[in-house]
Formats: structure tokens, sequence, C-alpha cells
């Protein structure tokens, strides 16, 4: 494996989450997860059985939002509520914001009177205040119980907000909640009252100074119109106000009298045209034919006693002659008849001259007047610029005045009966049910906690665990290939067992040739290093397996023991260990002078001859290179067996020089620093790691369950006759 693709396949292996090795890893630390959520659910149970029983008891309360109005007029509802709709959610938050305020706490407290209440103390299972403490530590104490066992919130969609109280006492429960809903209500109430006697404070200051405005502009008035002779006959404010500002066109005495005398001038002009009138028809005409002579009643009377006299006059003449005295005596009554006529006809005549004359004379005396008078208004009016000015000025403080006073009486009238926005669907009730502790409730909460914790246990027991025990941890702990899996015999030696063609041992070799062969681009390396970090791993057993696995595939193979310090391969082997390596290193002997061939056909050995003092010095010298590619060009392949690499510089030194190296890992006893100390070590040279192979891998053990080798096992042969 090459050294760059390692960061590469560690994250790929870690990028995902593999469901089935969580699985295996429950699976085998199962016990400690049972454990440990017995353990809480039994603690819960303890806990849940001496836990003191609580009661909450709930009211409901609606909130509707209400625009805050000083009057009734001056906004329209629908209007306000259309205005709120957008916040309405915030108005909500607000009010439970309210409802939870210590504001709330302190009126309850006051209401029940809970300060210093020993049974309140007792309903909450809390010691009272020390004696030493304050009123003011007694009153702190006392509300932040209350704050601390009350809960107000809204319900989700509504305006409908829930109060609840919990307490040891059901009936303390029910009488607080009750009574935190109560002075909620009072207490929005006290808000709108406050909020209008802060106004009727503001307009009764400025009602006063708006009446002191009006009486000085009155003054002002008065005083003007007394220093400019105004003499007005009714209220000038109240007629420019009724005129619309037209002026003060007969509010004084002048105008007044101006308006009588042209009254009375147009009156006199009519009369004396009337009398004028019948002056000339009396005083150009017949006197007798004129309609005043005609309709006087006198003058019909007279005029009918003439004309009985006038018949009487003829029928005496008819009988005597004009000497007569009936005849004179009928004459004289009728001359003295047309005397009284004449008389009286004259009498109306000079009546009427004097009617017109009193006429025409009235009518100029009334036009001097008016004249007079004319120029006196003129004069009048001049001096009443500045008199308006003043009686606008008077008028605007009046009715400013009026409107101000007008709202201070709807203010005083409205105080204290404005409807509350809130109101009481469900007073409060003793539960009769504790809201705490709830068994099952509690049991969920340490059967999660168990959960969580036992999680956390295996957790930090399966990443401090840095021994190598399942073939998945080679990839995942060593970043390495896997290129075979070694069982552990279990009734057999591993020699016994390879020796065994059919054993599960064997065929795992066989697994691990395959592996080799097609290691690398090119196939089988030519130099194969075969090491362990520790001694006693397997490296012997597996370059002996190897190699005979190789030979019976027609290859030439050589294998050398180089572990020059505790050499074991000619025990294994079973052959002379007097030359070998060595001796060949030294020059003491050839290549065929240490060769030695085995029972197994192509399958040669070069033990590691006597032990020399320094072997790093024999292996380090280059000697070594050139006897590898000597017996790289006699043989096939070339496997060496060398020392493990902790603690030593001989399997890094050989490294470098191999084609291929070949990890063995012991399962259950290689640990992940230590492995990865040894690969630092070895790729510090720059070697070809092909992989690692894990032995003495046992599947049926419980500690490897997490494994997908978990029941590993081999296609056993069998007899003919067998099922």
């Amino acid at each position: 494996m090459d050294q760059a693709d390692e960061p590469n396949g560690a994250g790929e292996a870690g990028s995902s989450i593999d469901l089935r090795k969580l699985f295996m890893v429950v699976r085998a630390n199962l016990w400690i997860i049972c454990l440990i959520v017995g353990a809480a659910l039994a603690l819960a149970l303890v806990i849940t059985m001496l836990m003191t029983p609580h009661f909450t008891a709930t009211s409901t309360v609606q909130i509707n939002n209400q625009s805050a109005q000083v009057l009734a007029d001056d906004q329209d509802p629908s209007q306000s509520e259309a205005a709120s709709a957008g916040d309405t959610d915030r108005f909500l938050k607000t009010q439970i914001a309210i409802l939870n305020s210590r504001a709330i706490a302190d009126r309850v407290a006051q209401r029940l009177r809970l300060v210093d209440n020993a049974s309140f103390y007792a309903g909450m299972g809390v010691p009272a205040p020390k004696p030493t403490a304050t009123a003011a530590q007694r009153r702190a104490y006392t509300l932040s119980l209350l704050n601390k066992a009350e809960l107000a919130d809204i319900t989700p969609a509504s305006r409908l907000a829930t109060i609840s109280f919990t307490s040891i006492d059901p009936k303390l429960s029910a009488n607080i909640a009750n009574a935190w809903a109560e002075e909620f209500i009072q207490a929005n109430l006290q808000r709108r009252y406050d909020s209008s006697a802060y106004a009727r404070d503001f307009i009764s200051g400025q009602l006063a100074e708006a009446k002191a405005k009006l009486e000085q502009s009155e003054r002002d008035l008065n005083e003007y119109a007394r220093k400019a002779g105004l003499i007005r006959l009714h209220d000038a404010g109240a007629s420019d106000a009724a005129g619309g500002g037209g002026g003060d066109s007969g509010g004084s005495v002048t105008m007044s009298t101006l308006l009588q005398i042209n009254t009375a001038l147009s009156n006199a002009q009519v009369t004396r045209v009337a009398a004028e009138q019948r002056w000339r028809a009396l005083s150009s005409g017949n006197l007798m034919g004129a309609p005043e002579v005609l309709t006087n009643q006198s003058i019909s009377t007279l005029l009918t006693a003439r004309a009985t006299a006038q018949a009487d006059l003829e029928r005496e003449r008819a009988r005597h002659l004009d000497e007569y005295p009936t005849v004179q005596a009928a004459k004289a009554q009728i001359a003295a008849i047309n005397q009284q006529i004449n008389a009286i006809a004259q009498s109306i005549r000079a009546s009427v001259k004097e009617q017109y004359d009193a006429a025409l004379n009235a009518e100029q005396k009334l036009t001097a007047q008016l004249s007079e008078l004319k120029g006196s208004t003129l004069a009048e009016q001049d001096r009443s610029v500045q008199y308006n000015l003043l009686a606008r000025e008077a008028t605007t403080n009046r009715t400013l005045y009026d409107g101000l006073l007008q709202r201070y009486k709807e203010l005083n009238a409205a105080a204290g009966i404005s409807a509350s926005n809130i109101a009481i669907i469900d007073s409060a009730e003793p539960p009769s049910m504790p809201s705490s502790p709830v068994l099952l409730n509690n049991m969920l909460i340490a059967l999660l906690a168990g959960l969580v914790i036992s999680g956390l246990v295996v957790l930090v027991r399966f990443q401090l665990d840095d021994a190598v025990r399942v073939p998945e941890d080679i990839e995942e702990k060593l970043a390495m290939p896997l290129l075979g899996v070694i069982p552990k015999s279990q009734d057999t030696t591993p020699g016994e067992a390879l020796a065994d063609p059919k054993s599960a041992v064997s065929e795992s070799y066989n697994s691990l040739r395959g592996s080799l062969l097609y290691s690398t681009a090119n196939g089988l390396p030519k130099t194969i290093l075969i090491t362990s970090s520790q001694p006693s791993e397997g490296k012997s057993t597996t370059s002996v397996a190897v190699s005979r696995g190789l030979a019976r595939l027609g290859r030439k193979v050589l294998l050398l023991d180089v572990d020059m310090r505790r050499p074991a391969l000619h025990a294994v082997i079973g052959v002379a260990n007097d030359k070998g390596m060595s001796s060949l290193l030294t020059g003491q002997h050839t290549i065929d002078d240490v060769l030695h061939a085995t029972d197994e056909e192509n399958f040669t050995v070069i033990t590691s001859g006597p032990l020399p003092p320094s072997p790093t010095e024999l292996i380090s010298s280059g000697r070594l290179a050139g006897v590898l590619n000597e017996l790289s060009e006699r043989f096939d392949v070339v496997i060496l067996d060398s020392p493990p690499v902790l603690g030593l510089a001989d399997a890094p030194l050989m490294a470098a020089i191999v084609e291929g190296v070949v990890m063995v890992v012991q399962s259950d006893r290689s640990r992940r620093g230590s492995l990865r100390a040894s690969l630092r070590r070895l790729r510090g040279m720059q070697p070809n790691v092909l992989g690692a192979v894990l032995t003495m891998f046992d599947a049926s053990r419980v500690g490897n369950r997490y494994s997908e080798y978990y029941g590993y096992n081999y296609y056993r042969y069998t007899s003919e006759n067998a099922n």
C-alpha cells in the first residue's frame, strides 16, 4: 500500500455509518448496556418512591388585545382592532411575561398574605424564613417561591393562557392559581385606571391654563370697550360666533339706534308719500269727489238728509209756489245741509294737509338724525377693529376651555368603569392526582438516560480499545489492506494444522497466498519481507505456510531466516542451523553451501546460521542486497522471515531492499499504538507495504461479535455419504 493513499482510505472508511457494525458493537457490549439501563431504571424507581408528591392546579384566562383609549370617540374600535392584528403575537407574549412577572407575584402575596405564613411554607415543602431575616428578605424569599412554582403559557393558535401553580398542597395550588388570574385582571384594570388618571391630571392642568387665558382675554376685551366707549347690547363673542366671524354689526347701542332710525325713516317716507298723494288729490280736484270726503260717515249722513230734503222741496213746489213758507223752509233746510257738508269737507281737506305736513316734517327730522348717526357709526366701526380682534381671541379661548371641560367631565365619568379585556374561562380546582412524580415519565427518562450513558460508555470503551481484535481493525485502525485472516487452531498446534491441507488454517493460508499473487500490478513480488511489531505473533508460521503454498503452485520458493537474534525457522523446518545467513553475509560460505532442500518440491530454506555479535551491522553492510539480487535470479520468489520491528533496526533496513512487506498481526494481542509505531519505522524507509495478516483470530469469542467475521467458519470437507 502506498503511503499517499492512507488518508483517503481512512476518510472513506469514516465518511459513512456502518449500521451492521454498530449493531455488532451494541451486541458485543449488551451486558454493559443492560447493566447501566437496569441500574438507571432501579434508581428512577427508588427516587420516585422517595419523592414528595406535588399537585399542579391550572386556571385558564382569555386575553383579547384591546387598544387603550382615553375617550370612546378617539378612535374607531374596528380600526383599532385591525391596526393591532399584526401585533397580536407580540401582545400575547407581553401578557405572558406580565403573568410571570414579580409584580403579579407581589400582588398575590399581598392578597393571600403569604409573607410569614407558616401554612404557605409548609405547603411549598420548604422551611420558613429565619427569625433573624429582615422584612425585605422574607418578602423576597416568598416571592421567589411563588415565581419558581408558577408557570404561565399561551395555548398555540389561540388567545387562551394557562396559569399553573405547583405545591404539595392541592388546595394551596388552586387558591394561588385563582388568585394569580384575578390579580392579573386587577393589575390590568389598575394600569388602565392609572393611564386614565394621568390623562385627567394632564387635561386638568390644560383646563386651568385655558381658564386663565379666557379670563384674561375677556378682561382685556371689557377694558378696551370701556376705553373706546363701546357699549354692546349682547355678548359680542357669541354674536361673532353666530355670525361666522362677520364682525360686530348690530351689537352696539349706536348701531342699534341707527337701525331703528333707518327703519323709522323708511316708515316716515311711506307715510309722507301717502299723505302727499291724498293732499294732492284733495287740493287739485273736486273736493266732494275725493274718496276721503265720500267715505266720511258724517258726509254720507248729510247727503242722505239733503236728498230727503230735496224730495220734500220738490213735493212742496208741486203744490205750492216758491214763496210759500213750506217751500222756503225746505230750501233753507237744504242750504243748511249744504253748508254743513262744505264745512265738513273743508275740515277733511285741512286734516289731510296737516297729516302731509306732519309726515314731511317727521321725514326731514329722521333724515337729519340718520345722517348724524351714520358718521357716529363709521367712527365706532374704526374703534371696533381692535375690539373684534380681542373678541375673537376671547371666543377661541372660550371654545378651547369648553372642549377641555367636556373632555374632563367625560374622563371623570368613565374613570374606573372600563371593561377588562381579560376574562377567566376556567377556575383552578384542587387536583385529585399529583402532577409529579409520574412513575412512567421518570422511568422513560431513566431509560433514555441509561441508554445515553451506556452509549457513551460503549463509545468511550470502543474508542479507548486500541487492541486489534477483528479483521476490520486492520483497515480502520491501521489503514492497511487486509491480506488474510488466519483462524486460531483449537485442538492442534499450528504445525499440525498446516500439515492437514483440509484444515481451516491451511485454507486461510491458501487465501493469503491468493492475495499475494495479485498484491501488486506485476503480480507476486520477487522478494517479500514478513515481519511483525512484536515477537511470537506467527511470522515464522506464516512464512513457512506462504512458502509451501507458493511451492505447491510450481513456484521456486526460497525462505530466508534473517532473524539472527532468536531464529526459529530451523526448528519449524527440521534442519540444522550450523550455517546460514550469518555465515553467508560474513563470506564464510557461499549460497550453495547454505541452501537446505526440504521434503517438498520447489521449497528451499536458508536458516539464520550461528548468532553473530551484531546482526544489524551484517544487514546494513550492503552484502544482503547483493545476496537478494543473486537469489532472485535463481528463485521465483524469496521470502524473508525477519525479526520484530519494535526495538530493532533489522526489519526497517531489510524493508528498504525488498519488493514487498507483509505485516503479521496477532488478534487480541497487538495494540494500535505499537503497530502504528512499527509502520512509521517501516515507512521511514519508504517500503512497499503489501498489507497485513491477522493471525490467531477466534471468531467465536464474545469480544469479536462486532465483526462481520462473527460465526466465521470455513467450508468443511466431509465424506461422500454425508448430506
